[in-house]
């Protein structure tokens, strides 16, 4: 399929093009500022749902009871998986083969998992243009789950309108997510595996942590589950309804929305402007002849590249 059908194919819902739209997210392709264009005007409606966390603590479980009561009440999902990079393929190392089996055979729910090999961007600007791929292919839900917790899960969680922060007991407290900044992203706090000992304890740290900090618009709430039994789901079911509520009425849903597509463009600009100058310098050997022999300083070297690459 060239560019054109895939985006054919993505607004007609059909897997097959979903599918090969997220691969030329993957691999950077040259035609997705064509794919862009053509399923932008078609996005916006979907609600998503990003899921990060340490490793082990029940992510997944808890998509797929989601995905579970999303279809029981008659709403399409799809489940975007940001998996490690494998350093031999450059594929996701965690297959959606592996994941959600229960759903595997549903038509109105789609499982991929994603890796960014060659997105200049990473994650930070591959996952935007995922989720809005699966947005115009007129999937209700959009959930989003991270590996890990660090910069790129912070990321992540920036390209979708409601961020939960799943935690366990016994791997980690409360305070190393303040120290790893996740506090500050984070919608609705989930402390699964509820059943451990020590669960209480998580709960009751996070709720200390946020009563100290400062006060915010809406107050994450911070909930117990063990998604494996399905306790607890339906009452996270709720408070993401409850979110989502809640940015639609306060208008805070499109001012994220403006600022997340603002810092987008800065990103992509960014990066077309950084690899511009990569070449500018590879090629201008008098340059970097100056560079090297004191007689120009770096600010001045990096003046003159802008004033090429932006005469005026």
């Amino acid at each position: 399929m060239d560019v054109d059908q895939v985006v054919a194919g993505v607004l007609a819902r059909e897997p097959r093009a979903i599918a090969r739209a997220i691969s030329l997210v993957e691999d950077g392709d040259d035609g997705l500022p064509t794919l862009s264009a053509g399923v932008f005007p078609h996005t916006g409606a979907a609600a998503t749902v990003g899921l990060t966390g340490a490793p082990g603590v029940g992510k997944s479980t808890i998509a797929t009871a989601l995905v579970r009561t999303a279809r029981a009440v008659g709403r399409r999902v799809a489940v975007l998986a940001i998996d490690p990079t494998s350093p031999y393929t450059g594929g996701a190392l965690l297959g959606d083969r592996v994941r959600m089996q229960e759903h595997a055979t549903d038509p109105d729910v789609f499982i991929r998992s994603m890796a960014t090999r060659g997105h200049l961007g990473g994650m930070a600007l591959a996952a935007p243009e995922a989720v809005r791929i699966l947005d115009a292919a007129g999937f209700d839900l959009v959930v989003v789950e991270t590996v890990g917790v660090g910069q790129a899960e912070i990321d992540v969680a920036a390209a979708t309108d409601t961020t939960l922060v799943v935690l366990a007991p016994g791997l980690g407290d409360a305070i190393q997510m303040a120290k790893a900044g996740i506090l500050e992203v984070a919608d609705v706090f989930v402390v699964n595996k509820a059943d451990r000992d020590g669960a209480a304890e998580v709960q009751r740290e996070l709720k200390q942590m946020l009563h100290l900090g400062a006060a915010r618009p809406w107050e994450p709430p911070v909930l117990a589950t063990a998604a494996a039994d399905g306790a607890g789901i339906g009452e996270l079911w709720n408070d993401i309804e409850r979110h989502r509520a809640w940015l639609t009425s306060s208008g805070t849903l499109a001012a994220d929305r403006e600022a997340a597509v603002v810092q987008e463009v800065r990103a992509l600009a960014g990066e077309r402007l950084a690899t511009s100058v990569a070449a500018q310098l590879a090629a201008d050997g008098g340059l970097r002849a100056k560079l090297r022999d004191r007689a120009l300083d770096p600010y001045a070297a990096a003046d003159d590249l802008i004033r090429r690459l932006a005469p005026g």
